[in-house]
């Protein structure tokens, strides 16, 4: 027997040679690497007229790839896109293909029926169809061309689902697939915002999605590094890959325009069929079709929502995601980035922007550029919430110094800080202790940081009179008719600690608290040093501190702004400009024949002197000029 089964092994190949180069021809095609342009388009032609080539499916996908030449990943795209299209409505979703596998299988685990068969192979081959389209938006080495035929493919799956309707499952897996990426994926993002997040369901549903991603992140953050920051963690590259999700986070909600539907006639949706808030059992499931009732969408001819109500649902989603988002550990740069645009593209959108109040407080006890940043949305919420925060004055104080005058948002930094203390209510005592911290900051700031000085003290100067005279306290000398609004201020003056002796100044700089730095008792004398800068801006604008202030009829307050965004280039670019009348001239009847005469230097010569003919040395107590 075993000559014989040898004689047959070695005639096999022989009468199969054309099958086995037919088979090697096939592993060639499917891997993709002899096939020509015409090839892909024949295979393509093939897939779409006969359901006999079927098999050419997996090879077209094969294509599918960042690194697979343009042309062929192209035309592949393009047909199979032509081919799952129009079989959308018959093919199962990924929820019942397993309850369709088991309805159709024998007790001898064989399939009943084939054509439910079929339908499980395809419907298995469009999630990996799906999946190679997210890849190619997705990676960085896609072209431009294949990546915006891919997003366009994507988003038609979006849209042309079963009876028209938003699918959600789909849109939840490319914007998880894009959250994921370990590569660049700003190009992607502004496509996306630019060509779809225009529409009305996009922005809701992203809203939707987000929020789900986020929370899933924010576990998975919870479960690998507990309540460790992620900066201190030892593992660098997960906290990275963290950090790199959230700037991708943040790209995607701030793509957004600005949610002012109320002021719209009309809204355009990207489905077929109009916008209703059915929420569905479970977004995260990669259902490209279901065949239950719509749940995102309604036909549009059946209670159509109102944009009011529209509206409504949209901030509401647009709430919960901004609020799940800023619960992440967020980098600092994108922290500051949100600090800097949450008063104008957040809090004004947002349902209940109270709730942001244990985020900017926390912002704003932090201290340095960030406390700066967070000002602008605490003052929102303190002012047009009813928020209150009892230490805010505190905080603020201690917010100035030399180093705020240098910040990029020093300029809306001070335009607030100006309307803070603006109120008439505001104690004299603390009118007078930051007046006093602006007066001394003005000795150690740059000259565009003095004339902010000058302009705030000029408007608490003019606001409340009360504390007018710190303009001219003499030091060391006791003046019971300064109105004293803190007792903690009266009991600081009596203390025996407290200097009285004249020179010394007793306020007290390095006091973080305003009601203790004992500034009732001294005075501004910081901004008479400020008659004689070298600065000729701030030496003219300080003479405006002469007028009488309290006549408020006969003067007007300072506009902060105009001042809040100076620099060195600013004030020396005003100065250049400014057009003088009068030019002191030096005028001598007889040319002085040196710089210095004698007499101001006794002991000393000058003179000219000659090195090329003569070379003395100088004595010791001469200086040649």
């Amino acid at each position: 027997m075993a000559p014989v089964l040898t004689s047959k092994k070695r005639t096999k190949p022989q009468a199969s040679e054309s099958t086995k180069k037919k088979k090697s021809k096939k592993e060639n095609s499917s891997s993709g690497g002899s096939l020509s342009l015409d090839d892909v388009k024949a295979l393509g032609h093939q897939l779409l007229s006969s359901r006999a080539h079927i098999n050419n499916l997996p090879v077209l996908i094969s294509f599918l790839s960042p690194a697979a030449p343009l042309d062929l990943a192209i035309e592949s795209l393009v047909s199979l896109q032509s081919f799952f299209l129009p079989l959308l409505r018959e093919i199962p979703s990924s929820s019942s293909v397993l309850r369709k596998r088991s309805e159709t299988r024998t007790f001898d685990g064989e399939e009943k029926d084939p054509e439910s068969v079929y339908k499980v192979w395809i419907r298995q081959r469009l999630d990996d169809f799906v999946d190679k389209l997210i890849e190619i938006a997705v990676s960085e080495q896609s072209a431009d061309a294949v990546r915006d035929v891919a997003l366009e493919a994507i988003m038609n799956f979006v849209k042309l689902g079963k009876d028209g309707r938003f699918q959600l499952g789909v849109y939840n897996r490319f914007l998880h697939g894009i959250v994921s990426s370990t590569s660049a994926v700003d190009p992607l993002i502004d496509l996306l915002g630019s060509k779809y997040f225009k529409y009305i369901d996009i922005r809701y549903f992203t809203y939707t999605c987000m929020e789900k991603i986020i929370k899933n992140l924010e576990s998975r953050i919870m479960s690998e590094f507990g309540n460790v920051s992620l900066h201190d963690d030892e593992d660098l590259s997960k906290a990275g890959k963290v950090d790199f999700a959230v700037h991708i986070i943040y790209n995607l909600l701030s793509q957004f325009p600005p949610l002012e539907l109320e002021k719209e006639q009309s809204y355009e949706t990207w489905s077929e069929l109009g916008l209703s808030f059915e929420e569905p059992e479970n977004i995260f499931s990669n259902d490209l079709i279901s065949d239950t009732e719509p749940h995102g969408l309604k036909k549009a001819n059946k209670n159509v929502p109102s944009i009011s109500h529209i509206s409504k649902k949209i901030r509401l989603r647009f709430s919960k995601a901004w609020i799940s988002f800023l619960r992440l550990p967020l980098p600092v740069d994108v922290y500051k980035q949100v600090l800097a645009s949450l008063h104008q593209s957040i809090i004004p959108y947002m349902t209940n922007p109270s709730i942001l109040c244990d985020f900017l407080t926390r912002s704003y006890d932090i201290g340095g550029v960030i406390s700066v940043m967070a000002l602008n949305g605490l003052f929102i919420l303190m002012t047009q919430c009813g928020v209150e925060y009892p230490k805010f004055y505190e905080k603020l104080y201690a917010l100035l110094t030399p180093a705020v005058f240098m910040t990029k948002f020093r300029a809306s930094f001070f335009h607030l800080l100006d309307t803070c203390l603006k109120s008439s209510y505001f104690p004299a005592y603390l009118a007078a202790a930051f007046a006093k911290k602006f007066s001394r900051l003005a000795l150690s700031v740059p000259p565009s940081g003095e004339l902010i000085i000058i302009a705030l003290i000029h408007n608490l100067l003019r606001r409340h009179p009360s504390i007018n005279f710190l303009v001219h306290q003499p030091l060391g000398e006791e003046n019971n008719d300064v109105p004293m609004e803190n007792p903690g201020s009266i009991e600081e003056s009596r203390d025996p600690a407290v200097s009285k002796k004249i020179g010394t100044d007793p306020f007290d700089d390095n006091e973080s608290d305003p009601a203790k730095s004992n500034a009732m008792r001294s005075s501004l004398w910081e901004i008479e040093t400020l008659r004689h800068h070298y600065s000729p801006a701030v030496s003219r604008f300080v003479a405006s501190l002469e007028n009488d202030l309290t006549v408020r009829a006969k003067t007007s307050e300072v506009t902060v702004a105009d001042f809040a965004s100076g620099s060195y280039a600013t004030v020396f670019r005003d100065e250049i400009r400014r057009r003088i009348k009068q030019v002191p001239l030096a005028f001598y009847q007889v040319i002085p024949p040196s710089l210095f005469s004698d007499s101001d230097f006794p002991g000393w010569t000058f003179g000219i002197q000659n090195n090329e003919k003569q070379e003395t040395k100088a004595a010791p107590n001469e200086v040649a000029a």
